[in-house]
């Protein structure tokens, strides 16, 4: 089989991991198209030897780390906030952080991409969580129509030491409960109760404040068009709890407001 048809089915996920990874849209992107570059110059960089989908984030990891902008030690002085957050997450912890968490590879997996023996990987996960668990806390608006869903959501939330100001089941819940809490991190299904639409509901807020959002939903593929704008934040249902939490951790770790959406759901 050609690299091509090896590579092109992971990119989509690729792009969430280095959006995740760098703090921003422009800039993952700018790493996948390296990594394509690489790719067309020489194949034979590509592990075939591995499931296509590891050989493809274990070449990007290579790739990223072989930068010394993003292995040395954190340089904060005049760094926005956002910089701030993520520098103060150490390299290779928010590597295997992301890509157990959120991207879903077995620690096993994790440590072929990041090419370190089982144990220190471990030890890496250890890190992570000792960090991630010095951010900053939040108040946090569920606009979820699920009752039982939405009691889950709310329980991981605090559990992460974030505070819940409302469950909205509806657009106008929302849009009101928004309005009146001012969230610092909004958790939306783009389907409701009453037929309105969660993924309008946002974009009314975001009118209004700017916010980070994690869209949570049974259909991704609705908002992964491949076409700008796209949420920097999305998960799929039936989700892990882990894979929230991490999200969650992310989406304040950035503290990137969300962009208003096009209308694509009917």
């Amino acid at each position: 089989m050609s690299i091509s048809a090896l590579v092109a089915p992971q990119l989509p996920l690729l792009r969430r991991y280095a959006r995740a990874l760098t703090g921003s849209q422009g800039s993952g992107d700018s790493y996948v198209m390296a990594l394509l570059e690489t790719l067309v110059a020489d194949p034979a960089v590509f592990d075939r030897a591995c499931d296509p989908r590891v050989a493809t984030y274990k070449l990007f990891s290579r790739l990223w780390n072989s930068l010394s902008i993003n292995t040395n030690e954190p340089q904060i002085h005049g760094a926005s906030m956002a910089e701030r957050r993520i520098e103060a997450l150490t390299p290779l912890p928010r590597q295997a952080f992301l890509l157990t968490a959120v991207e879903g590879f077995s620690s096993a997996q994790a440590a072929v991409i990041l090419d370190v023996p089982p144990e220190d990987f471990s030890k890496l996960l250890d890190i992570a969580g000792q960090q991630i668990g010095a951010q900053v806390s939040s108040r946090v608006l569920i606009i979820e129509d699920e009752p039982i869903i939405a009691m889950d959501l709310e329980v991981l939330v605090r559990a992460l030491g974030h505070e819940v100001v409302g469950n909205a089941r509806t657009h106008t819940e929302a849009v009101a409960m928004a309005t009146a809490e001012r969230p610092g991190l909004v958790l939306a299904d783009i389907r409701l109760a009453d037929g309105s639409s969660g993924l309008e509901a946002v974009n009314e807020i975001l009118e209004t404040f700017e916010v980070p959002v994690i869209f949570i939903t049974a259909f991704p593929e609705s908002l992964l068009t491949g076409q700008r704008p796209e949420p920097t934040f999305l998960i799929a249902k039936p989700f892990r709890e882990d894979m929230v939490k991490a999200v969650i951790s992310q989406a304040l770790f950035f503290g990137e407001p969300a962009s208003t959406l096009a209308h694509r759901v009917a």
